[in-house]
């Protein structure tokens, strides 16, 4: 395990390998985070980070979207084993499709498998710098290893995208006490 943390922490140091997204989807992108941003609320933020969601989920593929569908049908009634073979192949075919690796990783720690949870939430975050809701996973399962040094750093660049995500600032304000103590 202490393995998969320092694969996470070297990953994380790395550029991203994404390809580039369409030019109007980079556009509206831009807006959004920039939107989302200005929040002044987690009210007035979250159909913002909804509609940052979809983008996020918009593969470009009809097989990838009809597999992303189905696994996420499998997953509806509870049949993870179909799930599994559905998002593995998701990711075969689509390897940098970063919404494909984020279902997944959430299929792993269900499962109770961290490790392969931790490596497929890197990906994410390697594929989609900006993907705030895998940097607070990965946050989140940092901290419970231990690592909060590597939680602190992921929690904050998920507020820089997500001022208003939901807990985070309570875990930087916690964590930051923690790893850097008080002020005097």
């Amino acid at each position: 395990m202490l393995l998969a943390i320092i694969l996470s922490l070297a990953l994380l140091s790395s550029a991203a390998a994404a390809a580039p997204a369409p030019a109007s989807q980079v556009t509206s992108e831009e807006q959004l985070f920039a939107q989302l941003k200005k929040a002044e609320s987690a009210e007035d933020a979250h159909p913002i980070e909804q509609k940052l969601a979809a983008l996020f989920r918009a593969s470009g593929s009809p097989s990838v979207d009809l597999l992303m569908i189905r696994a996420s049908a499998a997953l509806a009634t509870a049949d993870n084993k179909t799930a599994k073979k559905l998002l593995e192949a998701v990711t075969s075919i689509a390897p940098n499709y970063a919404e494909g690796w984020h279902a997944r990783a959430v299929l792993e720690q269900a499962a109770g498998d961290d490790t392969a949870a931790l490596v497929s939430l890197q990906r994410v975050v390697l594929l989609n710098p900006r993907h705030f809701t895998a940097l607070s996973e990965l946050g989140d399962m940092l901290q419970e290893y231990g690592d909060k040094a590597g939680a602190l750093k992921l929690y904050r660049r998920a507020l820089e995208l997500d001022p208003q995500l939901e807990g985070a600032s309570h875990k930087v304000r916690e964590l930051t006490q923690s790893v850097e103590g008080r002020d005097i």
